[in-house]
Protein backbone atom coordinates (compact mmCIF):
# COMPACT_ATOMS: atom_id res chain seq x y z
CA UNK A 1 0.00 0.00 0.00
CA UNK A 2 3.01 2.34 0.21
CA UNK A 3 3.11 4.91 -2.55
CA UNK A 4 6.15 7.06 -3.15
CA UNK A 5 8.61 8.62 -5.53
CA UNK A 6 11.99 7.24 -6.52
CA UNK A 7 14.48 7.72 -3.64
CA UNK A 8 16.77 9.92 -5.74
CA UNK A 9 14.15 12.08 -7.43
CA UNK A 10 12.86 14.60 -4.97
CA UNK A 11 11.85 17.08 -7.63
CA UNK A 12 9.07 15.11 -9.29
CA UNK A 13 6.29 17.66 -9.82
CA UNK A 14 3.85 15.78 -7.58
CA UNK A 15 6.45 15.74 -4.79
CA UNK A 16 7.19 19.44 -4.54
CA UNK A 17 5.56 21.07 -1.54
CA UNK A 18 2.65 23.40 -2.16
CA UNK A 19 3.91 26.85 -1.13
CA UNK A 20 0.37 28.26 -1.05
CA UNK A 21 -0.33 26.19 2.08
CA UNK A 22 0.40 27.43 5.57
CA UNK A 23 3.90 26.70 6.93
CA UNK A 24 2.98 23.72 9.10
CA UNK A 25 1.30 21.96 6.18
CA UNK A 26 4.27 22.69 3.94
CA UNK A 27 6.58 21.24 6.59
CA UNK A 28 4.72 17.95 6.90
CA UNK A 29 4.67 17.61 3.11
CA UNK A 30 8.44 18.17 3.11
CA UNK A 31 8.85 15.48 5.77
CA UNK A 32 6.85 12.88 3.82
CA UNK A 33 8.78 13.74 0.66
CA UNK A 34 12.20 13.49 2.30
CA UNK A 35 11.87 10.57 4.67
CA UNK A 36 12.39 6.87 3.99
CA UNK A 37 10.13 3.87 4.39
CA UNK A 38 12.05 3.05 7.57
CA UNK A 39 11.20 6.44 9.07
CA UNK A 40 7.54 5.99 8.14
CA UNK A 41 7.46 2.58 9.81
CA UNK A 42 9.21 3.92 12.93
CA UNK A 43 6.67 6.74 13.15
CA UNK A 44 3.76 4.31 13.00
CA UNK A 45 5.36 2.07 15.65
CA UNK A 46 5.69 5.08 17.98
CA UNK A 47 2.13 6.18 17.22
CA UNK A 48 0.82 2.71 18.07
CA UNK A 49 2.82 2.78 21.33
CA UNK A 50 1.31 6.15 22.25
CA UNK A 51 -2.19 4.86 21.54
CA UNK A 52 -1.36 1.88 23.77
CA UNK A 53 -0.49 4.15 26.69
CA UNK A 54 -3.45 6.42 25.96
CA UNK A 55 -5.75 3.39 26.15
CA UNK A 56 -4.25 2.36 29.47
CA UNK A 57 -4.43 5.85 30.98
CA UNK A 58 -8.00 6.39 29.78
CA UNK A 59 -9.14 3.02 31.12
CA UNK A 60 -7.57 3.45 34.54
CA UNK A 61 -8.72 7.07 34.90
CA UNK A 62 -12.25 6.20 33.82
CA UNK A 63 -12.50 3.39 36.38
CA UNK A 64 -11.34 5.75 39.14
CA UNK A 65 -13.80 8.61 38.50
CA UNK A 66 -16.63 7.29 40.75
CA UNK A 67 -14.14 6.78 43.57
CA UNK A 68 -12.65 10.25 43.21
CA UNK A 69 -16.09 11.91 43.42
CA UNK A 70 -17.17 9.53 46.19
CA UNK A 71 -14.03 10.42 48.15
CA UNK A 72 -15.54 13.88 48.50
CA UNK A 73 -19.09 12.47 49.04
CA UNK A 74 -20.34 13.78 45.67
CA UNK A 75 -20.80 10.67 43.52
CA UNK A 76 -23.79 12.21 41.76
CA UNK A 77 -21.45 14.82 40.24
CA UNK A 78 -19.58 12.12 38.29
CA UNK A 79 -20.74 13.39 34.86
CA UNK A 80 -20.55 17.06 35.86
CA UNK A 81 -16.76 16.79 36.23
CA UNK A 82 -16.54 15.96 32.55
CA UNK A 83 -19.00 18.45 31.04
CA UNK A 84 -16.82 21.57 31.16
CA UNK A 85 -13.71 19.63 30.16
CA UNK A 86 -15.60 18.12 27.20
CA UNK A 87 -16.65 21.56 25.97
CA UNK A 88 -13.22 23.14 26.43
CA UNK A 89 -11.47 20.05 25.04
CA UNK A 90 -13.48 20.29 21.84
CA UNK A 91 -13.02 24.02 21.42
CA UNK A 92 -9.27 24.04 22.09
CA UNK A 93 -8.67 21.52 19.30
CA UNK A 94 -9.62 24.35 16.97
CA UNK A 95 -6.69 26.38 18.30
CA UNK A 96 -4.41 23.34 18.21
CA UNK A 97 -5.39 22.85 14.56
CA UNK A 98 -4.09 26.32 13.72
CA UNK A 99 -0.87 25.68 15.67
CA UNK A 100 -0.40 22.47 13.66
CA UNK A 101 -1.03 24.31 10.39
CA UNK A 102 1.02 27.45 11.09
CA UNK A 103 3.89 26.41 13.38
CA UNK A 104 4.04 22.68 12.64
CA UNK A 105 2.77 19.26 13.68
CA UNK A 106 5.52 18.64 16.31
CA UNK A 107 4.89 21.94 18.07
CA UNK A 108 1.17 21.39 18.51
CA UNK A 109 1.79 17.82 19.62
CA UNK A 110 4.21 19.01 22.33
CA UNK A 111 1.68 21.52 23.67
CA UNK A 112 -0.82 18.67 24.10
CA UNK A 113 1.69 16.47 25.92
CA UNK A 114 2.47 19.26 28.39
CA UNK A 115 -1.24 19.95 29.02
CA UNK A 116 -2.06 16.27 29.66
CA UNK A 117 0.86 15.92 32.08
CA UNK A 118 -0.15 19.03 34.04
CA UNK A 119 -3.74 17.77 34.26
CA UNK A 120 -2.67 14.40 35.67
CA UNK A 121 -0.43 16.06 38.25
CA UNK A 122 -3.35 18.27 39.30
CA UNK A 123 -5.62 15.22 39.57
CA UNK A 124 -3.14 13.52 41.87
CA UNK A 125 -3.04 16.59 44.13
CA UNK A 126 -6.74 17.63 44.08
CA UNK A 127 -8.53 18.13 47.40
CA UNK A 128 -12.15 18.54 46.24
CA UNK A 129 -14.38 17.88 43.25
CA UNK A 130 -13.92 21.41 41.90
CA UNK A 131 -10.15 20.98 41.84
CA UNK A 132 -10.56 17.59 40.19
CA UNK A 133 -12.87 19.09 37.55
CA UNK A 134 -10.26 21.80 36.88
CA UNK A 135 -7.57 19.15 36.46
CA UNK A 136 -9.79 17.34 33.98
CA UNK A 137 -9.82 20.42 31.75
CA UNK A 138 -6.03 20.30 31.34
CA UNK A 139 -6.05 16.51 31.08
CA UNK A 140 -8.86 16.39 28.51
CA UNK A 141 -7.36 19.17 26.40
CA UNK A 142 -4.02 17.35 26.44
CA UNK A 143 -5.07 13.73 26.02
CA UNK A 144 -7.68 14.58 23.37
CA UNK A 145 -5.15 16.83 21.68
CA UNK A 146 -2.58 14.04 21.58
CA UNK A 147 -5.07 11.70 19.92
CA UNK A 148 -6.19 14.49 17.60
CA UNK A 149 -2.61 15.31 16.57
CA UNK A 150 -1.99 11.65 15.82
CA UNK A 151 -5.15 11.51 13.71
CA UNK A 152 -3.90 14.48 11.70
CA UNK A 153 -0.54 12.77 11.25
CA UNK A 154 -2.23 9.59 9.99
CA UNK A 155 -4.19 11.74 7.55
CA UNK A 156 -0.94 13.42 6.43
CA UNK A 157 0.72 10.08 5.67
CA UNK A 158 -2.08 8.06 4.05
CA UNK A 159 -4.14 8.19 0.89
CA UNK A 160 -7.83 8.89 1.51
CA UNK A 161 -8.72 5.41 0.30
CA UNK A 162 -6.64 3.65 3.00
CA UNK A 163 -6.94 6.29 5.74
CA UNK A 164 -9.74 4.60 7.67
CA UNK A 165 -7.92 1.27 7.66
CA UNK A 166 -4.67 2.76 8.96
CA UNK A 167 -6.48 4.80 11.60
CA UNK A 168 -8.08 1.60 12.83
CA UNK A 169 -4.80 -0.33 12.81
CA UNK A 170 -2.88 2.20 14.91
CA UNK A 171 -5.71 2.06 17.46
CA UNK A 172 -5.26 -1.71 17.84
CA UNK A 173 -3.85 -1.33 21.41
CA UNK A 174 -7.40 -0.50 22.50
CA UNK A 175 -8.23 -4.14 21.84
CA UNK A 176 -5.70 -5.38 24.40
CA UNK A 177 -4.70 -2.79 26.98
CA UNK A 178 -8.09 -1.81 28.50
CA UNK A 179 -8.45 -5.34 29.90
CA UNK A 180 -5.52 -4.49 32.16
CA UNK A 181 -7.02 -1.16 33.21
CA UNK A 182 -9.58 -2.64 35.63
CA UNK A 183 -7.12 -4.77 37.61
CA UNK A 184 -4.62 -1.89 37.70
CA UNK A 185 -7.29 0.51 38.99
CA UNK A 186 -8.38 -2.07 41.56
CA UNK A 187 -4.78 -2.54 42.74
CA UNK A 188 -4.35 1.20 43.24
CA UNK A 189 -7.70 1.47 45.10
CA UNK A 190 -6.80 -1.34 47.50
CA UNK A 191 -3.16 -0.30 47.73
CA UNK A 192 -1.47 3.05 47.22
CA UNK A 193 -4.71 4.89 46.39
CA UNK A 194 -6.14 6.66 43.35
CA UNK A 195 -3.80 9.66 43.72
CA UNK A 196 -0.79 7.45 42.98
CA UNK A 197 -2.53 6.15 39.85
CA UNK A 198 -2.69 9.68 38.44
CA UNK A 199 0.92 10.23 39.51
CA UNK A 200 2.04 7.14 37.61
CA UNK A 201 0.20 8.33 34.52
CA UNK A 202 1.79 11.79 34.70
CA UNK A 203 5.21 10.14 34.32
CA UNK A 204 4.14 7.64 31.67
CA UNK A 205 2.66 10.17 29.21
CA UNK A 206 5.80 12.27 28.53
CA UNK A 207 8.13 9.23 28.55
CA UNK A 208 6.16 7.57 25.75
CA UNK A 209 5.19 10.62 23.67
CA UNK A 210 8.44 12.59 23.48
CA UNK A 211 10.27 10.10 21.18
CA UNK A 212 7.69 10.78 18.44
CA UNK A 213 8.23 14.50 18.89
CA UNK A 214 11.96 13.89 18.50
CA UNK A 215 11.41 11.90 15.29
CA UNK A 216 9.23 14.69 13.87
CA UNK A 217 11.90 17.29 14.57
CA UNK A 218 14.72 15.14 13.24
CA UNK A 219 12.91 14.57 9.94
CA UNK A 220 11.95 18.24 9.73
CA UNK A 221 15.58 19.30 10.08
CA UNK A 222 16.60 16.67 7.53
CA UNK A 223 14.12 18.13 5.05
CA UNK A 224 15.56 21.59 5.68
CA UNK A 225 19.09 20.32 5.03
CA UNK A 226 17.93 18.80 1.73
CA UNK A 227 16.51 22.14 0.67
CA UNK A 228 12.95 20.82 0.32
CA UNK A 229 11.65 23.47 2.72
CA UNK A 230 12.24 26.97 1.29
CA UNK A 231 13.99 29.57 3.42
CA UNK A 232 11.48 31.82 5.13
CA UNK A 233 12.58 35.32 5.92
CA UNK A 234 9.53 37.40 6.62
CA UNK A 235 11.18 40.83 6.79
CA UNK A 236 8.24 41.90 8.92
CA UNK A 237 8.39 44.27 11.85
CA UNK A 238 6.99 43.00 15.20
CA UNK A 239 3.71 44.83 14.61
CA UNK A 240 3.50 43.47 11.08
CA UNK A 241 4.18 39.95 12.40
CA UNK A 242 1.41 40.34 14.95
CA UNK A 243 -1.03 41.39 12.23
CA UNK A 244 0.19 38.55 10.00
CA UNK A 245 -0.48 35.89 12.62
CA UNK A 246 -3.85 37.43 13.48
CA UNK A 247 -4.82 36.87 9.85
CA UNK A 248 -3.16 33.43 9.60
CA UNK A 249 -4.89 32.19 12.75
CA UNK A 250 -8.14 33.81 11.62
CA UNK A 251 -8.38 35.10 15.17
CA UNK A 252 -11.78 36.69 14.66
CA UNK A 253 -13.26 33.53 13.16
CA UNK A 254 -11.62 31.35 15.81
CA UNK A 255 -12.97 33.58 18.58
CA UNK A 256 -16.49 33.66 17.15
CA UNK A 257 -16.61 29.89 16.73
CA UNK A 258 -14.99 29.02 20.07
CA UNK A 259 -17.01 31.53 22.07
CA UNK A 260 -20.19 30.56 20.22
CA UNK A 261 -19.70 26.89 21.05
CA UNK A 262 -18.87 27.70 24.69
CA UNK A 263 -21.89 30.01 25.18
CA UNK A 264 -24.18 27.48 23.51
CA UNK A 265 -23.04 24.45 25.51
CA UNK A 266 -22.22 25.86 28.96
CA UNK A 267 -25.91 26.50 29.81
CA UNK A 268 -26.37 22.72 29.81
CA UNK A 269 -23.94 22.65 32.72
CA UNK A 270 -25.05 25.81 34.54
CA UNK A 271 -28.83 25.47 34.45
CA UNK A 272 -28.90 23.23 37.55
CA UNK A 273 -27.50 26.13 39.61
CA UNK A 274 -30.32 28.46 38.55
CA UNK A 275 -33.62 28.57 40.39
CA UNK A 276 -35.61 28.69 37.14
CA UNK A 277 -33.40 26.20 35.28
CA UNK A 278 -33.50 26.78 31.54
CA UNK A 279 -36.01 29.56 32.13
CA UNK A 280 -33.38 31.62 33.92
CA UNK A 281 -32.43 34.92 32.22
CA UNK A 282 -28.75 33.96 32.52
CA UNK A 283 -29.25 30.67 30.69
CA UNK A 284 -31.43 32.24 28.01
CA UNK A 285 -28.88 35.00 27.57
CA UNK A 286 -26.04 32.51 27.16
CA UNK A 287 -27.96 30.59 24.51
CA UNK A 288 -28.92 33.72 22.57
CA UNK A 289 -25.35 35.06 22.62
CA UNK A 290 -24.04 31.64 21.57
CA UNK A 291 -26.35 31.43 18.56
CA UNK A 292 -25.51 35.02 17.52
CA UNK A 293 -21.77 34.30 17.72
CA UNK A 294 -22.13 31.12 15.63
CA UNK A 295 -24.12 33.03 13.00
CA UNK A 296 -21.46 35.73 13.12
CA UNK A 297 -18.80 33.08 12.47
CA UNK A 298 -20.59 31.97 9.30
CA UNK A 299 -20.94 35.56 8.08
CA UNK A 300 -17.31 36.37 8.86
CA UNK A 301 -15.99 33.30 7.03
CA UNK A 302 -18.26 33.96 4.04
CA UNK A 303 -17.56 37.65 3.49
CA UNK A 304 -14.66 39.06 5.56
CA UNK A 305 -11.97 36.51 6.49
CA UNK A 306 -8.67 37.04 4.62
CA UNK A 307 -7.47 33.57 5.62
CA UNK A 308 -10.52 31.38 6.26
CA UNK A 309 -10.48 29.09 9.27
CA UNK A 310 -12.66 26.75 7.24
CA UNK A 311 -13.66 27.74 3.70
CA UNK A 312 -17.28 28.57 3.03
CA UNK A 313 -17.53 25.79 0.46
CA UNK A 314 -16.78 23.25 3.21
CA UNK A 315 -19.04 24.90 5.79
CA UNK A 316 -22.03 24.68 3.46
CA UNK A 317 -21.22 21.23 2.06
CA UNK A 318 -23.96 18.79 3.08
CA UNK A 319 -21.49 15.93 3.50
CA UNK A 320 -19.24 17.92 5.84
CA UNK A 321 -22.21 19.27 7.79
CA UNK A 322 -23.84 15.85 8.01
CA UNK A 323 -20.58 14.29 9.22
CA UNK A 324 -20.44 16.75 12.11
CA UNK A 325 -24.04 15.99 13.08
CA UNK A 326 -23.36 12.24 13.05
CA UNK A 327 -20.32 12.74 15.30
CA UNK A 328 -22.45 14.92 17.61
CA UNK A 329 -25.14 12.23 17.76
CA UNK A 330 -22.72 9.39 18.45
CA UNK A 331 -21.10 11.13 21.42
CA UNK A 332 -24.40 12.47 22.74
CA UNK A 333 -25.94 9.01 22.66
CA UNK A 334 -22.99 7.33 24.38
CA UNK A 335 -22.66 10.05 27.02
CA UNK A 336 -26.33 9.67 27.94
CA UNK A 337 -25.60 6.27 29.48
CA UNK A 338 -21.87 5.56 29.42
CA UNK A 339 -20.41 7.43 32.38
CA UNK A 340 -22.62 5.79 35.02
CA UNK A 341 -22.27 2.40 33.36
CA UNK A 342 -19.48 1.02 35.60
CA UNK A 343 -21.41 2.18 38.68
CA UNK A 344 -24.50 0.37 37.40
CA UNK A 345 -22.53 -2.82 36.76
CA UNK A 346 -21.12 -2.79 40.29
CA UNK A 347 -24.28 -1.84 42.18
CA UNK A 348 -26.95 -3.55 40.07
CA UNK A 349 -25.07 -6.52 38.60
CA UNK A 350 -22.75 -7.05 41.60
CA UNK A 351 -19.51 -6.96 39.60
CA UNK A 352 -16.26 -5.88 41.22
CA UNK A 353 -14.23 -2.99 39.81
CA UNK A 354 -12.14 -5.21 37.54
CA UNK A 355 -15.06 -7.15 36.05
CA UNK A 356 -17.19 -4.02 35.69
CA UNK A 357 -14.32 -2.46 33.74
CA UNK A 358 -14.09 -5.58 31.54
CA UNK A 359 -17.76 -5.26 30.56
CA UNK A 360 -17.63 -1.48 30.10
CA UNK A 361 -14.56 -1.82 27.86
CA UNK A 362 -16.29 -4.18 25.41
CA UNK A 363 -17.75 -1.23 23.51
CA UNK A 364 -14.56 0.84 23.02
CA UNK A 365 -12.34 -2.23 22.56
CA UNK A 366 -14.47 -4.10 20.05
CA UNK A 367 -15.16 -0.83 18.23
CA UNK A 368 -11.52 -0.79 17.16
CA UNK A 369 -11.84 -4.25 15.64
CA UNK A 370 -14.93 -3.22 13.69
CA UNK A 371 -13.29 0.08 12.70
CA UNK A 372 -10.50 -1.93 11.07
CA UNK A 373 -13.09 -4.02 9.25
CA UNK A 374 -14.87 -0.85 8.13
CA UNK A 375 -11.57 0.60 6.94
CA UNK A 376 -10.93 -2.55 4.92
CA UNK A 377 -14.40 -2.26 3.35
CA UNK A 378 -13.75 1.37 2.40
CA UNK A 379 -10.30 0.46 1.02
CA UNK A 380 -11.90 -2.24 -1.14
CA UNK A 381 -15.03 -0.41 -2.28
CA UNK A 382 -13.79 3.22 -2.12
CA UNK A 383 -17.18 4.11 -0.60
CA UNK A 384 -18.12 5.11 2.94
CA UNK A 385 -21.83 6.03 2.92
CA UNK A 386 -23.47 2.62 2.51
CA UNK A 387 -21.58 0.92 5.35
CA UNK A 388 -22.44 3.80 7.70
CA UNK A 389 -26.11 3.98 6.75
CA UNK A 390 -26.93 0.28 6.47
CA UNK A 391 -24.68 -1.18 9.18
CA UNK A 392 -23.46 1.43 11.64
CA UNK A 393 -26.68 3.25 12.47
CA UNK A 394 -29.04 0.23 12.62
CA UNK A 395 -26.67 -1.59 15.01
CA UNK A 396 -26.65 1.45 17.32
CA UNK A 397 -30.42 1.44 17.57
CA UNK A 398 -30.55 -2.34 18.00
CA UNK A 399 -27.97 -2.41 20.80
CA UNK A 400 -29.48 0.46 22.73
CA UNK A 401 -33.03 -0.77 22.23
CA UNK A 402 -32.23 -4.18 23.67
CA UNK A 403 -30.37 -2.58 26.58
CA UNK A 404 -33.63 -0.88 27.59
CA UNK A 405 -35.14 -4.32 28.21
CA UNK A 406 -32.15 -5.93 29.93
CA UNK A 407 -31.20 -3.23 32.43
CA UNK A 408 -32.80 -4.87 35.48
CA UNK A 409 -30.74 -6.72 38.14
CA UNK A 410 -32.61 -9.99 37.53
CA UNK A 411 -31.34 -10.18 33.93
CA UNK A 412 -28.22 -12.18 33.08
CA UNK A 413 -25.07 -10.14 32.45
CA UNK A 414 -24.67 -11.99 29.14
CA UNK A 415 -27.48 -9.93 27.61
CA UNK A 416 -25.65 -6.72 28.48
CA UNK A 417 -22.46 -8.12 26.91
CA UNK A 418 -24.42 -8.95 23.75
CA UNK A 419 -25.75 -5.40 23.56
CA UNK A 420 -22.26 -3.99 24.02
CA UNK A 421 -21.07 -6.03 21.04
CA UNK A 422 -23.90 -4.65 18.88
CA UNK A 423 -22.96 -1.14 19.97
CA UNK A 424 -19.31 -1.88 19.20
CA UNK A 425 -20.19 -2.73 15.60
CA UNK A 426 -21.93 0.62 15.34
CA UNK A 427 -19.15 2.53 17.09
CA UNK A 428 -16.49 1.00 14.83
CA UNK A 429 -18.31 2.02 11.67
CA UNK A 430 -19.22 5.51 12.86
CA UNK A 431 -15.72 6.05 14.23
CA UNK A 432 -14.30 6.23 10.70
CA UNK A 433 -17.22 6.95 8.36
CA UNK A 434 -17.74 10.65 9.23
CA UNK A 435 -13.99 11.37 9.27
CA UNK A 436 -13.55 10.01 5.75
CA UNK A 437 -16.67 11.84 4.63
CA UNK A 438 -15.57 15.27 5.88
CA UNK A 439 -12.05 14.90 4.44
CA UNK A 440 -13.48 13.77 1.12
CA UNK A 441 -15.62 16.90 1.17
CA UNK A 442 -12.65 19.11 2.12
CA UNK A 443 -10.47 17.51 -0.59
CA UNK A 444 -7.49 19.78 0.21
CA UNK A 445 -4.48 18.93 2.43
CA UNK A 446 -4.54 22.47 3.84
CA UNK A 447 -7.80 21.73 5.66
CA UNK A 448 -7.06 18.28 7.13
CA UNK A 449 -6.36 19.58 10.63
CA UNK A 450 -9.29 21.98 10.89
CA UNK A 451 -11.72 19.47 9.35
CA UNK A 452 -10.77 16.85 11.92
CA UNK A 453 -10.89 19.50 14.67
CA UNK A 454 -14.39 20.62 13.70
CA UNK A 455 -15.50 17.00 13.61
CA UNK A 456 -13.96 16.43 17.05
CA UNK A 457 -15.55 19.62 18.35
CA UNK A 458 -18.94 18.32 17.23
CA UNK A 459 -18.32 15.15 19.21
CA UNK A 460 -17.23 17.14 22.26
CA UNK A 461 -20.38 19.23 22.12
CA UNK A 462 -22.37 16.02 21.86
CA UNK A 463 -20.55 14.67 24.90
CA UNK A 464 -21.29 17.83 26.89
CA UNK A 465 -24.99 17.70 26.01
CA UNK A 466 -25.15 13.95 26.67
CA UNK A 467 -23.40 14.26 30.04
CA UNK A 468 -25.80 17.02 31.00
CA UNK A 469 -28.78 14.88 30.04
CA UNK A 470 -27.27 11.97 31.95
CA UNK A 471 -26.70 14.07 35.07
CA UNK A 472 -30.18 15.56 34.86
CA UNK A 473 -31.85 12.15 34.56
CA UNK A 474 -29.71 10.69 37.35
CA UNK A 475 -30.27 13.60 39.75
CA UNK A 476 -34.00 13.73 39.00
CA UNK A 477 -34.62 9.97 39.14
CA UNK A 478 -32.29 8.29 41.63
CA UNK A 479 -33.03 10.24 44.85
CA UNK A 480 -36.75 10.21 44.12
CA UNK A 481 -36.78 6.47 43.51
CA UNK A 482 -34.57 5.81 46.54
CA UNK A 483 -37.04 7.71 48.71
CA UNK A 484 -39.80 5.54 47.24
CA UNK A 485 -38.06 2.15 47.49
CA UNK A 486 -35.78 2.33 50.56
CA UNK A 487 -36.95 0.64 53.78
CA UNK A 488 -38.12 3.21 56.36
CA UNK A 489 -35.10 2.56 58.58
CA UNK A 490 -32.72 3.66 55.82
CA UNK A 491 -34.48 6.86 54.81
CA UNK A 492 -32.45 9.03 57.26
CA UNK A 493 -29.33 7.87 55.38
CA UNK A 494 -30.76 8.61 51.92
CA UNK A 495 -28.29 11.44 51.19
CA UNK A 496 -25.24 9.31 51.99
CA UNK A 497 -26.61 6.33 50.04
CA UNK A 498 -27.30 8.58 47.05
CA UNK A 499 -23.89 10.25 47.02
CA UNK A 500 -21.48 7.42 47.88
CA UNK A 501 -20.99 4.29 45.77
CA UNK A 502 -18.97 2.67 48.59
CA UNK A 503 -22.00 3.01 50.89
CA UNK A 504 -24.25 1.57 48.19
CA UNK A 505 -21.99 -1.45 47.77
CA UNK A 506 -21.78 -2.01 51.53
CA UNK A 507 -25.32 -3.41 51.65
CA UNK A 508 -25.40 -7.20 51.00
CA UNK A 509 -26.83 -8.43 47.71
CA UNK A 510 -30.39 -9.61 48.29
CA UNK A 511 -30.99 -7.35 51.28
CA UNK A 512 -34.04 -5.03 51.10
CA UNK A 513 -31.80 -1.95 51.00
CA UNK A 514 -29.59 -3.26 48.19
CA UNK A 515 -32.66 -4.32 46.20
CA UNK A 516 -34.11 -0.83 46.64
CA UNK A 517 -30.88 0.75 45.42
CA UNK A 518 -30.73 -1.61 42.45
CA UNK A 519 -34.33 -0.87 41.53
CA UNK A 520 -33.68 2.90 41.67
CA UNK A 521 -30.53 2.49 39.55
CA UNK A 522 -32.50 0.46 37.01
CA UNK A 523 -35.17 3.15 36.66
CA UNK A 524 -32.54 5.85 36.09
CA UNK A 525 -30.62 3.72 33.57
CA UNK A 526 -33.79 2.91 31.64
CA UNK A 527 -34.55 6.60 31.13
CA UNK A 528 -30.98 7.20 29.96
CA UNK A 529 -31.12 4.35 27.44
CA UNK A 530 -34.45 5.54 26.00
CA UNK A 531 -32.98 8.99 25.43
CA UNK A 532 -29.79 7.55 23.92
CA UNK A 533 -31.85 5.51 21.46
CA UNK A 534 -34.20 8.30 20.41
CA UNK A 535 -31.46 10.72 19.33
CA UNK A 536 -30.39 8.41 16.49
CA UNK A 537 -33.29 9.72 14.42
CA UNK A 538 -31.05 12.75 13.83
CA UNK A 539 -28.15 10.46 12.95
CA UNK A 540 -30.09 8.70 10.19
CA UNK A 541 -31.17 11.99 8.63
CA UNK A 542 -27.59 13.28 8.68
CA UNK A 543 -26.10 10.29 6.85
CA UNK A 544 -28.87 10.25 4.24
CA UNK A 545 -27.84 13.74 3.05
CA UNK A 546 -24.16 12.72 2.50
CA UNK A 547 -22.76 12.64 -1.02
CA UNK A 548 -21.37 9.18 -1.83
CA UNK A 549 -17.91 10.30 -3.01
CA UNK A 550 -15.52 7.78 -4.59
CA UNK A 551 -12.43 8.23 -2.38
CA UNK A 552 -10.15 6.28 -4.75
CA UNK A 553 -10.10 9.20 -7.13
CA UNK A 554 -8.93 11.82 -4.60
CA UNK A 555 -5.20 12.49 -4.09
CA UNK A 556 -4.40 14.72 -1.14
CA UNK A 557 -0.90 13.78 0.12
CA UNK A 558 2.68 13.66 -1.18
CA UNK A 559 5.80 11.53 -0.74
CA UNK A 560 5.98 8.20 1.06
CA UNK A 561 2.43 7.52 2.24
CA UNK A 562 0.28 4.49 2.85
Amino acid sequence: MLTAMDDNKHQVVDDVINTTYQSGVQDIEAITISWSKTSLVCAYVLITLIYLVQALVSGVSGALIPYVTSAFAEHSLTPTTGILSAVIGGVTNLSIAKVLDIFGRPHGFLVCVVSATIGLIMSAACNNVKAYAASQIFYTVGINGIGYSLSVFVADTTSLRHRALMQGLVNIPWVVIPWAAGPIAAKFLTGAGWRWAFGMESILIPVVTLPLFGLFMYQFNAAKRQGIIPKRESGRTPSESLLYYIHEFDVVGLFLLSAGVAFTTLPFNLYTFQAKGFGSPLIIGFLVVGVILLLGFGIWERFFAKVSFLPWRILKDRTAFGSCIVSFTLFLSYSCWGLYFTSVLQVVNDLDVAHATYVSQIYPVASIFFAIMTGAIISYTSRYKAVTLYLGLPMAVLGLGIMIKYHDPDQAIGYIVMCQIFLAVSGGVIMVGPEIAIMAAAADHQYFAVSIAVLGMSGSIGSAVGLTISAAIWQATLPTKLALYLPPDDLPNLAMIYEDIVTQLSFPVGSPTRLAIQHAYGDAQKNMMITATAVWVVGFASVIIWRDINVAGIKQTKGYVV
